[in-house]
């Protein structure tokens, strides 16, 4: 009676959900659908990626003007309103520039700054320094 008791334990043990290392509830395992990569030995390459849970990435790779690897790409992600997020890049010459309308941007300077941007601009032209101290 006690090896069922005992039995019975067990199985309710290992039926219970498992926690992830975060304490969330482990999901399961997302199904690829696509996994295409193409590499030409040259620095050019493409790849491109799906999940079954909506997730994409496509990016090319291709030879800089100073003998860096260049890459351009997008990937998209749902959000939990059920849009799909997008986010494209490119990584080249002039450092990483990501654009999405996820992405924050600084506040616009208010127009006193401007003002004082545009003076100080005005000053430099005219040949005005100002001492270090």
């Amino acid at each position: 009676m006690k090896l069922i008791i005992l039995a019975c334990f067990a199985t309710v043990a290992l039926a219970a959900p498992q926690l992830g290392p975060d304490h969330n509830l482990r999901q399961r395992p997302i199904a690829i659908l696509k996994d295409e990569r193409q590499d030409l030995g040259n620095g050019e390459f493409t790849y491109t990626f799906e999940t079954e849970n909506g997730i994409t990435e496509s990016r090319r790779g291709y030879r800089g003007s100073k003998g860096q690897i260049n890459m351009e790409g997008v990937y998209r992600f749902p959000l939990p309103d059920g849009t799909i997020a997008e986010v494209r890049y490119v990584a080249d010459e002039n450092g990483f520039n990501a654009q999405s309308p996820l992405i924050p941007t600084p506040h616009p300077l208010p127009a006193h700054a401007i003002e004082q941007i545009r003076f100080a601009e005005e000053q430099r032209a005219r040949g005005v320094t100002f001492p270090d101290y």
